[in-house]
Formats: C-alpha cells, sequence, structure tokens
C-alpha cells in the first residue's frame, strides 16, 4: 500500500508558515505559552519576581550604590585636599611626618610626601563609576595636577596630587571611596529568590496535582476506563470540580442503564410474539409466500437485534491490554469466511488498552460495510508517534475499491437508520445502524471514525484510538 493511502494527511500542505505573518502580536504570545498549566503558573510566578529583580538592582546600582560611592569620594577627597592644603603651609619634612602619622592613625590613609617627584607619565589606569567619581571630586576641589591608579591594587586606589615641588601620594583603602559591600546585598536578594521560587515550585505541584489527576480521570472516562481509586483533592474549587465531575459520571452511567434495561425489556416482550410466529409458520410447511414470512420473521429478529446493540453500546465490559494486531487478524478470518478477501498491513507495535468485544464489533461492522460493496479490501493499522506528550496514536484504514459516497454524505451515514438511496448502500439488507454503532465504540475508546474518498478508488474509513 503506498504511503499517501496509509497517511491521507501528509499530502496535505502546511499552513503553518502562512499563518504566522500577519499574526497580532497577543497570538504570538499565546503560541509562544506552554501548554500546561503547571508551567503557565511557573511564569506567572517566575517572571514578575525576575522583573523585579532586575528593577531593584538597576534602582539600587543607580540610586543607592552610585550615591554611596560619590559621597564617600567625596569625603575622602575632601580629607586629602584638607592635609594637602595643611602641609603647603609649612612644607617641612617634619610637618609631612606629623601629617602622615595623623591620617594614618586618625583617618586611615597612608599619605607620603614625594619631594621631587613627578606624576607618572602614563595615563591614569582608572575607569568607571568610582573614577567618574574620583575625577569629580578632585577637579572640584583640588584644582592641582593629578593621577589616579585603581588597577594595580586589588584593596587599595593609588591617588597621587602634584604640588610646588613633589608629589602628594595617597593609598587610600578602596572601602574609603566605594561601597564594596553592595554585592552582598544583591547576592542575598538573589539567593532568596531562588530558595523562594523553590518553595513556590513545591507548593505549585501539589496544586496541580489534583487538576492532572482530574483530567486523567475525565480522560479516562472518556475513553470507556475508570479509576476505581480516584477521589476528590486539592483546593475547594477543584473538589467542586471533580465532585460535579463525578456526579455527572453517575447520572450518565445510570441514563445508560435504564436505557439499556428498557429496551432489553421491550426486546424480550417483541420476542414472545415473533417466536410464535416463527413456530406457527414451521407447522405450516412450505410454500414461496410461507418462505416469505419467514424471511420476514429473521429480518425482524435481526433488527431487534441491532437495536439491542446500538442502545446497549459498550457497556458492562471491562478494558484490557490487547493485541490489535491480532484482533485485525481474527476480524479478517471472519471476514474470509462471509466471502470477503481483506488484505492487511501491520506496522509498529499494536498494542493498547479496548473492550476487547466491542471494538471487535466496531472494527467487523467497517470492514463488512466495505467488503459488501468492493471487490478488494485493505486494512492498514500505523502506530503514529508521540507528538504532544501523551501516548500518540493508533489509526488503522479501512480502504476499499468500490463506489465509494458523495462528500456529501460522508457524514450523514454516521446518524442512527440513516440509509442511502444511491448505488452504495452503506447498510444493505440492514438496519443502518452499523456505521453509528462503530463510531459509537470507537469514540467510546476516546477516539473517532471519519470517511474521505481512498486511493484505490472507493472509500476509506479511518478509525484513531489514542494509546
Amino acid at each position: 500500500m503506498d504511503a499517501d493511502r496509509r497517511d491521507p494527511a501528509a499530502a496535505s500542505p502546511s499552513r503553518d508558515g502562512a499563518d504566522m505573518h500577519g499574526l497580532h502580536p497577543f497570538m504570538l504570545l499565546k503560541r509562544a505559552m506552554p501548554r500546561g498549566l503547571y508551567w503557565r503558573s511557573l511564569i506567572i510566578i517566575v517572571a514578575p519576581m525576575v522583573l523585579l529583580q532586575f528593577v531593584v538592582t538597576y534602582v539600587f546600582l543607580e540610586r543607592h550604590w552610585q550615591l554611596v560611592t560619590e559621597r564617600l569620594s567625596a569625603k575622602t577627597v575632601a580629607e586629602i585636599a584638607l592635609l594637602l592644603n595643611e602641609y603647603q603651609e609649612n612644607p617641612t619634612p617634619e610637618r609631612a611626618a606629623r601629617i602622615s602619622a595623623r591620617a594614618s592613625q586618625s583617618l586611615g590613609l597612608p599619605v607620603a610626601f614625594l619631594d621631587g617627584e613627578q606624576l607618572p607619565e602614563a595615563p591614569s589606569s582608572a575607569s568607571g563609576l568610582l573614577a567618574d567619581s574620583l575625577n569629580d571630586e578632585l577637579r572640584r576641589r583640588v584644582a592641582r595636577p593629578y593621577w589616579i591608579n585603581t588597577g594595580n591594587y586589588t584593596d587599595y586606589v593609588d591617588i597621587r596630587i602634584a604640588y610646588d615641588g613633589g608629589v602628594m601620594r595617597v593609598l587610600t583603602p578602596a572601602s574609603h571611596v566605594y561601597a564594596s559591600n553592595s554585592h552582598i546585598f544583591l547576592v542575598w536578594m538573589f539567593s532568596t529568590s531562588v530558595v523562594l521560587i523553590i518553595v513556590a515550585l513545591l507548593f505549585l505541584r501539589n496544586q496541580i496535582r489534583p487538576i492532572e489527576r482530574l483530567a486523567e480521570a475525565a480522560e479516562s472516562f472518556g475513553m470507556g476506563r475508570d479509576l476505581p481509586n480516584y477521589r476528590p483533592q486539592g483546593a475547594s474549587e477543584v473538589r467542586r470540580a471533580a465532585q460535579a465531575f463525578m456526579d455527572m459520571r453517575a447520572r450518565i452511567q445510570r441514563q445508560i442503564e435504564q436505557r439499556t434495561a428498557m429496551l432489553a425489556g421491550v426486546s424480550h416482550d417483541l420476542r414472545t410474539p415473533l417466536t410464535r410466529f416463527k413456530l406457527q409458520l414451521a407447522m405450516l410447511g412450505d410454500s414461496p409466500e410461507l418462505a416469505d414470512l419467514r424471511e420476514d420473521v429473521a429480518e425482524m429478529e435481526r433488527m431487534l437485534d441491532d437495536y439491542l446493540e446500538f442502545a446497549r453500546g459498550h457497556q458492562g465490559e471491562a478494558s484490557e491490554l490487547t493485541d490489535l494486531a491480532e484482533l485485525i487478524e481474527e476480524v479478517r478470518e471472519d471476514s474470509r469466511r462471509k466471502g470477503h478477501e481483506v488484505r492487511l498491513e501491520l506496522h509498529g507495535d499494536l498494542t493498547l488498552p479496548l473492550r476487547r468485544n466491542a471494538f471487535k464489533r466496531c472494527l467487523t461492522n467497517v470492514v463488512d460495510n466495505a467488503g459488501k460493496y468492493a471487490e478488494h479490501v485493505w486494512v492498514t493499522a500505523i502506530r503514529d508517534a508521540d507528538k504532544d506528550g501523551d501516548g500518540g496514536s493508533i489509526d488503522i484504514f479501512v480502504d476499499d475499491d468500490g463506489q465509494g459516497i458523495p462528500d456529501e454524505q460522508l457524514e450523514e451515514v454516521f446518524r442512527p437508520f440513516y440509509r442511502l438511496d444511491a448505488a452504495r448502500n452503506l447498510d444493505k439488507g440492514g438496519t443502518g445502524l452499523g456505521l453509528a454503532i462503530a463510531r459509537d465504540i470507537a469514540r467510546g475508546h476516546g477516539g473517532d471514525i471519519t470517511l474521505s474518498r481512498s486511493p484505490m478508488g472507493g472509500l476509506r474509513a479511518i478509525i484513531n484510538l489514542p494509546v
């Protein structure tokens, strides 16, 4: 079987590239957002916190740290200017020694007056906020040639100021001219934020888990599976939603049971007179008229069986892990005994939870429908790769080379009791319930059945089942 027949969507052009052009910014943001509630909630928590960190850091650096650095630089330069002016009043070695001793003891400033020295010829190796602050203060308060080096020492800033006959050198401790411990605040702030985010993640995980369990329970119920140990948990809103779901599930199951019991009773009441008719006809002998009556009675029995099967649906059968390949082989053997030749192509692991008997009825209805109106039938089963983080899906393609049906009636044929008047009657000799029952069973497993034109010339039925 060619690739186009196995994957009808493969030939359709993708519109993703075209759709990306001209999109509203909010639509682009919506597409970029994660799909899961947990990750969306995480973004809601983390994004404002990260933004707040940037704002606080910017304000701290621009306002607090810069202001503190400017004030410390102004204080240090004022002290240096005061010492230099005092020395200039009487520039003797004795005064230089006294000023150096007092500056070291009282101000923590190592000061040296180097007579006969000159400023280094190399340009000042200072840049950044500290250098800008020192330059502004030295130009404003000292008004003498100076030289600054902030790179040769890790804990000191080398400041040299020229005076008449020499150079005043000050090795200022770095802590005197800028806020050297400001990074402690930033480290503390970011560390605290990380701890808070981790705590928030743990609590968020506990809040999301009941919602995930509720979603799993709803999906399992939609696929005909059950979660016997499921109990409402989490916040009050989640508990209310879970309890409402459980009440709804109970009502649906009760209504199905009541409908099935009612129709079973009706079927039993109708079978009693039909049985009498059959007995009386058997006692009347053989004739063409009686043969027609017997056929009518048999047709009525088949109609009752179909009505009851449709009303019963797939309730009452437990889901079990099933090898779909083995089940398809059984359906092929059944079709072969009915005179239909079916060719198979099975790809990948086809094991999944199913209500085995119900799904066999679904597949049998579809294959028998194809065999009635075509010479050849192909059945292909393919397991699709996991694309969305779930278990993937299995697609079953049933193709035939019959006449097919008009496109406008591809959905109509799934309506109960619907019959085609065209050459291809999907329930020829039946009640018009075959495909309705098949789709009901497929949807009861969380999947669906769709019809389209087949590359083989006839009709294609696609049964999709989530794994």
